[in-house]
């Protein structure tokens, strides 16, 4: 079966290459040197934020494990990461908005070094206190960098479609192409060069410190709602009340926790579902091939947005995908009669759960820059960063959630309460599509009245 994993690979990889070499003038869109500058500019350190990220990835749970920790004391450092991330993370994000989204940057590369610095103690209260600074930093890589982002793209006066040329090649390199060379460097200093588990934390410090470095070098300062009167509680009730009063931006929220949440507890699920009888299978080679999948969606996506096509649209189509391919292990565990031999090679219903997933990370690659996209659109400027965090209270519940029960469920329950989630949101997207286009209908019809001369 081992010839399986490089044909998915090799003919994802084809794939990729072939939608990239292959675009049209259609795929393409002009646009001037001086907004090239400022995204190629942006992409660097978004590279260079995410290599810091996922760096880490692969030897969290490896290197609590060699420091003598059992599953538990391991779950409960996650579940503190993602619970600070919902508590102090949506405080110290939605600061962005009043003390600038450039401060807020480099409060995540310094958040984001501190943690790793923790990871060369044993102590497990140490590695907590990283936990809760990663948190943190988690918080602010999904919302400052964003709002900076947009409101700088708007401050200079570039075309607002061209945000998502941005946001497409960010997700496309930041999200799949540093991903899957991360993984490999990480491995490389681990496990090749002998230097431990320690060693890619190291890595992603010194990615983070040169990204911190060109923020603070080439990058300018912008907020939201600057007034004196509004204090970190005011903030609070601005973005709530907009949530509660616009209805296309409470089921942006609600979409984006839904996919979200299905998301990460993906993360969890894959390698139980792949392996249920201790099957040998190649877990790095396996993560290469899913952030493949995630650069060949974001290809998708970008010539989608190029082509001006209305995202509100076709992603009810891309959540209906993904409802399907998390459904697929529940299919198959039915379908496909389950091994009774431990150890071995990938079972054929794996083989199908990994086409599965595959096409599941793709929906994800393309869900990226279509939601950065709506949210540029439906979230105000003023409360940009710290309606962003609030969204993420609801994901990081539902991750703490799942992870404190994650051995209480059979899997199976676990893949369909996912695909009843995406399903959801597939529902929602397309109420959104119904509100918005009511909205600017309406507004069409008050603009065309305005215009219209008074009768003598």
């Amino acid at each position: 079966m081992e010839v399986f994993y490089y044909l998915v690979f090799g003919g994802l990889a084809a794939v990729v290459a072939g939608l990239e070499l292959g675009k049209s003038g259609k795929d393409r869109v002009a646009t001037t040197p001086a907004f090239n500058a400022f995204k190629n500019n942006y992409i660097l350190v978004y590279s260079l934020m995410m290599s810091g990220d996922w760096l880490q990835g692969p030897y969290v749970y490896y290197l609590y494990s060699q420091y003598g920790f059992d599953k538990g004391d391991i779950g409960r450092l996650f579940i503190a990461g993602f619970g600070s991330s919902m508590l102090f993370g949506t405080i110290v994000g939605s600061l962005a908005d009043k003390q600038g989204r450039k401060r807020a940057c480099i409060t995540y590369c310094i958040s984001y070094i501190l943690s790793c610095i923790t990871k060369h103690s044993s102590e497990y209260k140490i590695l907590m206190i990283g936990r809760v600074l990663g948190g943190i930093a988690t918080s602010l890589l999904f919302s400052a960098f964003e709002s900076w982002l947009v409101a700088e793209h708007n401050k200079r006066g570039f075309d607002p479609q061209w945000l998502s040329i941005t946001f497409s090649k960010a997700i496309f390199l930041g999200n799949g192409l540093v991903a899957i060379i991360a993984g490999l460097f990480a491995n490389l200093l681990a496990d090749n060069l002998g230097f431990g588990p320690v060693a890619p934390f190291d890595a992603a410090a010194c990615f983070l410190a040169i990204g911190m470095a060109i923020i603070l070098s080439s990058w300018s300062e912008n907020y939201g709602d600057t007034s004196d009167n509004k204090d970190l509680i005011a903030q609070f009730k601005v973005a709530a009340k907009a949530i509660a009063s616009d209805e296309k931006i409470a089921l942006l929220g609600a979409i984006q926790s839904l996919f979200e949440g299905s998301m990460y507890t993906f993360v969890f699920l894959w390698t139980p579902a792949l392996s249920p009888n201790d099957e040998e299978i190649p877990h790095g080679f396996i993560f290469a091939t899913f952030m493949l999948s995630s650069m060949l969606g974001s290809s998708i996506a970008s010539r989608l947005l190029a082509r001006k096509l209305k995202v509100e649209g076709y992603m009810q189509i891309v959540f209906s995908i993904s409802a399907f391919t998390l459904f697929l292990p529940v299919v198959t565990n039915f379908l496909v009669p389950p091994s009774s031999v431990k150890g071995g090679g990938i079972s054929f219903g794996g083989c199908l759960q990994l086409l599965g997933f595959c096409i599941f990370e793709s929906c994800v690659g393309i869900f990226w820059p279509s939601i950065m996209k709506m949210r540029s659109q439906y979230i105000p400027e003023e409360a940009r960063s710290t309606i962003m965090n609030f969204f993420r209270i609801p994901l990081n519940l539902f991750v703490c959630v799942v992870l404190y029960n994650v051995n209480a469920f059979p899997i199976t329950v676990m893949f369909g309460m996912c695909a009843i989630f995406l399903f959801m949101a597939a529902i929602l997207q397309r109420r959104l599509m119904v509100v918005s286009d009511l909205h600017r209908s309406t507004k069409a019809v008050e603009m065309t009245g305005e215009d219209e001369p008074l009768n003598p």
